[in-house]
């Protein structure tokens, strides 16, 4: 068995702007920091739901949306990034990507795209039925990713 530590050059971290996400991203510092690694920031908007605000169904007239709601909220994504990436200024070198989907296959797509060797993101402990209604994000990430998933749990 090697007893030599796994060296990560190329880390993505997904954040959410909670509290978890946060504590995720402090991890992640550390961690670029003490392995010298390239550092890529994902946030992932999760589509607009179609409103039925000005549509009448019985009309034939179909939900809409409302385009300014998603430049919005691509806006506020890159904002939020462009904070977070301030910083990570004394890592190698950092990433963002801000993208529009769900955020699990989001997570998966840019972190095979980038070639990452490490997946970071907080969880928000969900359990239960809230957690059956909504599912957990990083356990998807976790079952399906093709390198090592640190997850840091909301309550450490």
């Amino acid at each position: 068995m090697d007893a030599k530590p796994a060296n990560y050059s190329r880390i993505l971290i997904a954040t959410d702007d909670s509290d978890c996400s946060k504590k995720a991203l402090r991890h992640g510092h550390n961690l670029a920091k003490m392995m010298e690694s390239s550092v890529a920031l994902i946030h992932v908007i999760e589509p607009t739901a179609p409103t039925n605000y000005g549509a009448d169904p019985l009309m034939g007239q179909q939900p809409i949306i409302i385009p300014e709601t998603t430049e919005i909220q691509e806006e506020n994504s890159k904002t939020l990034l462009d904070e977070i990436s301030k910083q990570f200024q004394d890592v190698k070198e950092v990433f963002t990507f801000s993208r529009i989907g769900s955020p699990k296959q989001e997570i998966l797509t840019v972190a095979s795209e980038w070639a990452a060797d490490l997946i970071i993101m907080g969880t928000h402990g969900r359990t239960g039925f809230d957690h059956f209604i909504s599912g957990s994000v990083s356990e998807s990430v976790i079952r399906r990713a093709s390198c090592p998933v640190l997850v840091i749990p909301g309550k450490c």
